[in-house]
């Protein structure tokens, strides 16, 4: 970054702060606007769960997974290890915070009322994710890079984790004989559709072997239980088996057009789209553009698809991180675009903080009617 880029950043950050300093203070409805800041963790335990947000700035996202570590130990020390459970337990309800103290420096990002400092940390983000150019605007593209950057490192730390369990021997590999499928995958029968999906089974750990050896260290291991991100070209082609293997309703190894249109096509569409409206559009309507999408797929001119088809399409069937941080970067930039340029500013990122740290805005705190101006 150039000297000029610096001189205008420190420039901005001053002007902000001189205006947020003399900006009046008597808001009548400032209980709605200022909320008292406390940590809280998106992540659930489950099979079922919507994909969350990551945290924008990564100091939260640290402190939040020192919490999540500390609920994942006490899951997995219930399930393994009943009998390390302490006698003395937290209340019912609880929920430990991470503490100040955890974080190396964390005081510089509080004020004097011991609240995190929402402005300062802003001024510091800005010039680290305008790179691309240094201009002063934030773009779709730069969001969506750093969205993507955080959600990696939050992806491969909950897989070191989740190695810790199934790495019996602690050698730093898994082989197939020391994974254990999750308890959703345990408790289906035989009949189950999750039971005869590929998923868990020997041949999705076989294609996330890129190196063939037998065992996943932490990077294959990683792709086994990300598949969508995943450039294992194995392994995307497995998921284009298991596309097959769950459309395929006649059992013919191949999918036909009606198999196609009634399932594929919808998360094809809808992909790109944020309203996924799929279920106000007629049949009449969507045949014409998937039987156009279905020839272009179908290479051989089969009137099937193979899974070897599939894969032009597969990333939409399964959406990967990259597709996430996008949809998280395009609705920050639509929350928090003030003059609707398409671009963000420092000023408007500071103007509207709950865009980017609404996961520690607590909204419980009913008995706090004290204005905190926790913004300096």
């Amino acid at each position: 970054m150039g000297k000029v880029s610096v001189i205008i950043y420190i420039t901005v950050a001053l002007l902000v702060l001189f205006l947020i300093s003399h900006s009046p203070n008597k808001d009548p409805d400032h209980r709605n606007n200022h909320r008292r800041l406390k940590l809280r963790s998106n992540f659930k335990f489950g099979r079922d769960n919507q994909h969350e947000p990551v945290a924008f700035d990564p100091l939260v996202a640290d402190m939040e997974r020192i919490r999540e570590d500390r609920q994942w130990e006490k899951e997995y020390i219930q399930h393994e290890h009943p009998e390390l459970i302490s006698t003395h337990q937290d209340a019912p309800g609880h929920e430990s915070q991470p503490e100040w103290e955890d974080f190396m420096d964390a005081e510089d990002y509080l004020n004097d009322e011991q609240r995190f400092n929402v402005t300062n940390r802003l001024i510091l983000l800005f010039p680290k994710i305008d790179v691309d150019p240094a201009d002063g605007l934030l773009t779709e593209s730069e969001l969506t890079k750093w969205n993507l950057k955080q959600a990696e490192k939050e992806v491969f730390h909950r897989t070191q984790r989740e190695m810790e369990i199934h790495d019996k021997n602690h050698d730093g590999f898994v082989s197939f004989a020391e994974y254990e499928p999750p308890s959703w995958v345990q408790n289906l029968d035989n009949n189950s559709l999750g039971y005869n999906m590929g998923w868990w089974k020997e041949e999705h750990f076989n294609a996330s072997d890129a190196d063939g050896d037998g065992l996943l260290n932490l990077n294959e291991f990683n792709d086994f239980l990300h598949p969508a991100d995943s450039k294992n070209p194995m392994l995307l082609q497995w998921l284009c088996r298991e596309e097959v293997r769950e459309r395929d309703t006649n059992k013919d190894g191949k999918i036909d057009f009606k198999e196609f249109f009634h399932g594929l096509f919808d998360l094809v569409r809808n992909y790109g789209e944020e309203n996924h409206n799929a279920s106000q559009s007629s049949d009449d309507l969507m045949e014409i553009p998937a039987k156009q999408l279905f020839s272009e797929l179908d290479k051989d001119g089969d009137k099937h698809l193979s899974d070897v088809e599939l894969l032009p399409i597969i990333g939409k069937l399964h959406p990967s991180e990259h597709y996430y941080a996008k949809q998280q970067a395009d609705y920050t930039i639509s929350q928090a675009d003030t003059d609707k340029d398409g671009h963000l500013t420092l000023v408007e990122m500071i103007e509207n903080p709950y865009v980017f740290y609404s996961s520690i805005f607590s909204d419980d705190d009913e008995d706090d009617y004290e204005y905190h101006d926790e913004f300096r």
